[in-house]
């Protein structure tokens, strides 16, 4: 890690008093700031700047903004001839906005049990204001009545910023990204934010682009930065968000 120092943010800060993204450490991945706290005008002032929270517990809040960034542009999520004949057999069923803190813990859970617990009570509880509130979004995934897949995240102007995904079954979270998709490509959404490149993302067709050229697409996409309340209200069956 690089012996620069970071900014560190008071709570009485101004929500939007953050340092300008190029000033982040390119090592860890964009580490910004830290300190401030998870009200939901700090988290969305953050989100429509490119710069989003990452701690585990005991930590203080880190806010990252990692370069290169990863996105998907709706139109283009892959979806495999092998997943594509898996899901024309399935009865999995899609809906929205129907079960948020259920998603939001069973993402925690799975992280818990990968790679620690970065989705923080504190963070379970600001998601579900933010959520409370009109920003904040969750994508279900049903085999009849149980939820067996999902993710979450939050709309801005429009762009989607993805935070975290589930599977309890097998693609199931492939599911909750393929519905979000069809449904930000309805609505003519510029991008969906994964912030950091995994080869999973890659094979679903998310790729990077510059930190630069995504604060650019921030600029224009999220301002203002208003609430997205365009979601389909019933559940989708599986087959209506296959490709023909």
């Amino acid at each position: 890690m690089s012996s620069r120092q970071i900014a560190w943010l008071s709570p009485t800060d101004s929500p939007d008093a953050f340092p300008d993204i190029e000033t982040a450490l390119r090592e860890p991945d964009g580490l910004l700031a830290a300190g401030g706290d998870l009200s939901s005008e700090r988290l969305v002032a953050a989100y429509a700047k490119g710069i989003f929270p990452w701690f585990e517990d005991g930590q203080p809040i880190l806010w990252w903004s990692p370069d290169p960034r990863c996105v998907l542009r709706p139109t283009e999520y892959h979806v495999s001839k092998r997943l594509l004949q898996s899901l024309r057999r399935s009865s999995l069923k899609v809906s929205i906005n129907q079960a948020f803190g259920d998603v939001i813990r069973e993402c925690a859970g799975a992280r818990k049990s990968q790679q620690g617990t970065w989705i923080t009570q504190d963070m379970i509880v600001a998601y579900e204001h933010l959520h409370a509130e009109g920003w904040a979004h969750s994508i279900e995934v049903w085999d009849s009545d149980r939820l067996v897949g999902g993710m979450y995240g939050l709309a801005i102007g429009k762009v989607f910023f993805g935070e975290s995904m589930f599977s309890a079954e097998s693609n199931t979270s492939k599911v909750a990204l393929l519905g979000l998709c069809r449904q930000l490509v309805q609505h003519d959404f510029a991008l969906l934010d994964c912030q950091v490149v995994s080869q999973h993302l890659v094979t679903l067709g998310a790729t990077t682009i510059p930190r630069s050229e995504f604060a650019q697409i921030l600029g224009i996409a999220c301002e203002p930065p208003i609430r997205f309340d365009q979601w389909t209200k019933k559940t989708m069956e599986i087959h209506d968000l296959l490709p023909n």
